[in-house]
């Protein structure tokens, strides 16, 4: 059938189309095809810009309909005091595989944002401790936010600190989460401390210096680094990548922009040294946690397959449920 238009979605009609424990899901389908070979390798470009930068991922996915996802997103941590403006915005194009159609224009923010969270929260599912109860959510933005939500759906949560440069925002962060998860959520500045009592830790802050260092991290934690998007970016300590069990979203990305590059860079690791790709985990490629003791880090920089995967399910609600507009963007 003949297409008929471009759908157009806002950030807030993605947020009513997309929930966490679907993305989860659809996440997790991502990686498994992509481990099992069932799809090509996405692709990544990040460009430097003053104060801040642009990257640009594309991937191609077979969910029963084929559908490509190109998504550009503007990274700019001053964005908030400087233009009132968020750190991350962009878009999103959806195509048709099989014949390069637009389907869809969207907002990107939320979806990377939901798709990301989802993410921590299929690592946290494979690689945390089953009894984890404590966390660390270090970076109390949106991010935080939903990763804070999405381990609650995998691990038992009975208590999570909130930790950040801005303290107000920790102190909010602490208030919101603990009425709408029902969990003790207290605002720390003693990192350390918090880390130290933790048995999970996501990093999620625009960091250029590492703040996690070696010392805080306790035997059996895992740990989400997330914030590591480009290779300017860094929160964790070379020195703990090196000594602990690691896995990644995919080894050749995480190597020039995650935090492996950082170890690379310093010549703490070698790519040989990276345990696993998640992918490899969830099909049963590659062992999981293997100890208590284990300290385990999934270094995820975030994948174009996670983008089509969270797209794919946006577009197809939205057409089922006639939310957003059409346009015919040949005319």
């Amino acid at each position: 059938m003949k297409p008929i238009g471009t759908l157009i979605l806002t950030r807030r009609e993605v947020a009513t189309l997309l929930s966490i424990e679907e993305c989860m899901d659809a996440v997790e389908e991502a990686f498994r095809l992509y481990a099992e070979g069932q799809t090509t390798p996405p692709g990544v470009l990040g460009i430097h810009a003053q104060d801040g930068g642009f990257h640009i991922k594309a991937g191609l996915l077979n969910l029963g309909r084929r559908y490509f996802a190109a998504k550009t997103n503007a990274n700019f941590p001053q964005n908030a005091k400087r233009f009132g403006l968020p750190l991350i915005q962009g878009v999103i194009v959806l195509c048709d595989a099989e014949n390069g159609y637009p389907l869809a224009l969207m907002d990107s923010m939320e979806i990377t944002i939901i798709r990301t969270g989802a993410a921590t929260g299929v690592a946290a599912k494979y690689l945390a401790r089953a009894d984890a109860s404590i966390v660390t959510i270090c970076g109390c933005g949106n991010q935080g936010r939903i990763s804070l939500k999405a381990i609650a759906k995998v691990r038992t949560i009975s208590r999570a600190y909130a930790w950040d440069l801005d303290e107000s925002q920790a102190k909010r962060f602490a208030d919101e989460l603990a009425s709408e998860l029902g969990i003790e959520v207290k605002a720390v500045n003693d990192l350390a401390k918090a880390v130290g009592e933790s048995d999970i830790c996501v990093t999620c802050t625009p960091s250029k210096e590492y703040f996690l260092k070696s010392e805080y991290v306790s035997p059996g934690a895992f740990i989400a680094a997330v914030g590591a998007d480009s290779d300017d970016k860094q929160e964790i300590d070379p020195r703990l990548i090196g000594s602990s069990k690691l896995v990644v979203d995919l080894v050749e990305q995480c190597a020039t922009i995650g935090e492996l590059h950082h170890a690379l860079k310093a010549g703490l690791v070698d790519k040989r040294d990276v345990h696993a790709e998640l992918g490899e985990i969830i099909t049963g490629k590659k062992t999981g946690r293997t100890s208590d003791d284990e300290v385990i880090i999934f270094d995820s920089t975030g994948t174009a397959l996670q983008d089509v995967a969270a797209a794919a399910i946006v577009f197809e609600r939205a057409v089922s449920t006639g939310v957003g507009i059409v346009l015919n963007l040949a005319e």
